[in-house]
C-alpha cells in the first residue's frame, strides 16, 4: 500500500518505531512538534506518572506541574478506562528499565 493510502497516524507511529534511542526522539519530536506541542506532551506524561504512582489529589498534581485540572482529568480518564493502553504499556517498560 502506498504511504499516501496508509492512516496518516498508523505511519508516524511506524516512524517512532524506528527510533533508536532517546536523543534520536528528541530531535524527532523538536522536528515535528512547536515548542508548545512538546511541552504539552511532556506535561501529560508527568502527569500520568504522578497519578499512575498514586497518593496525590488533582490539585496536588496542578500545583506540582502547573497542568489544568482539565488535562489531569483527562489524562485519568485515559488511564482508568485504559482506553488504547498506550500509558500502562510504557509505565511497564520504563519500570523493567529501572530494575
Amino acid at each position: 500500500m502506498s504511504a499516501s493510502k496508509r492512516e496518516p497516524i498508523l505511519e508516524l507511529a511506524e516512524a517512532f518505531t524506528l527510533i533508536r534511542d532517546a536523543e534520536e526522539a528528541r530531535a524527532f519530536l523538536t522536528d515535528l512538534c512547536t515548542p508548545s506541542e512538546l511541552n504539552s506532551l511532556a506535561e501529560r506524561w508527568e502527569v500520568a506518572k504522578l497519578l499512575a504512582a498514586g497518593g496525590h489529589t488533582y490539585r496536588q498534581i496542578h500545583d506540582l506541574t502547573g497542568v489544568s485540572t482539565t488535562t489531569i482529568v483527562r489524562v485519568a480518564r485515559f488511564l482508568n478506562e485504559d482506553r488504547a493502553g498506550g500509558y500502562r504499556t510504557l509505565f511497564e517498560r520504563v519500570q523493567k528499565e529501572d530494575v
